[in-house]
């Protein structure tokens, strides 16, 4: 059972760097698909801005949620540092767990927001597709997040575990 998650969790992180790859490359090709159109043939594209804007926003989601598999997010290493051993791991506990209620915050609350948008039938400008699809963004990104949230939690258990005394 527990190989079988470990195997879903590595599926699931190459999905993600497929996506933001992918992503990337969709972006760059749209927007040099803009300047070619632009300044060629003196006509612009009039969707094009609008979906490398919206493919941006998905790409910062996802990312975010990559980042906290890599451990890249930027903090703030002062308080930190200056524990060692339990302490140390206990520290990065409560920060995640602080981080990890945040983001089911931010989950719940772009969920709300993404459902009334649905809702009301609001569509974007130049594509005329419904703008929910830009704002679900946020909690499809927070989801992801909370998932590598989980599996660091899960390893800062494991590590208190192994650490010495206090």
């Amino acid at each position: 059972m527990l190989k079988s998650f470990a195997f879903n969790l590595k599926m699931f992180d190459k999905l993600e760097e497929y996506l933001l790859v992918s992503s990337m490359v969709v972006s760059v090709c749209i927007v040099f698909l803009q300047v070619v159109m632009r300044y060629v043939f003196q006509n612009s594209l009039t969707w094009s801005e609008e979906l490398a804007r919206y493919i941006f926003l998905w790409q910062c989601w996802i990312g975010a949620s990559y980042a906290v598999k890599k451990g890249s997010h930027i903090r703030v290493e002062i308080l930190p540092n200056k524990f060692a051993g339990k302490k140390k791991v206990m520290f990065e506990v409560i920060i995640t767990l602080i981080w990890f209620s945040f983001t089911i915050f931010l989950a719940y609350t772009g969920t709300r927001i993404t459902t009334h948008v649905f809702n009301s039938g609001q569509l974007s400008p130049a594509m005329r597709i419904p703008m929910g699809y830009a704002y679900a963004s946020v909690p499809v990104g927070c989801f992801l997040m909370l998932i590598h949230l989980v599996e660091d939690l899960a390893g800062l258990f494991r590590k208190f575990k192994q650490e010495e005394a206090f």
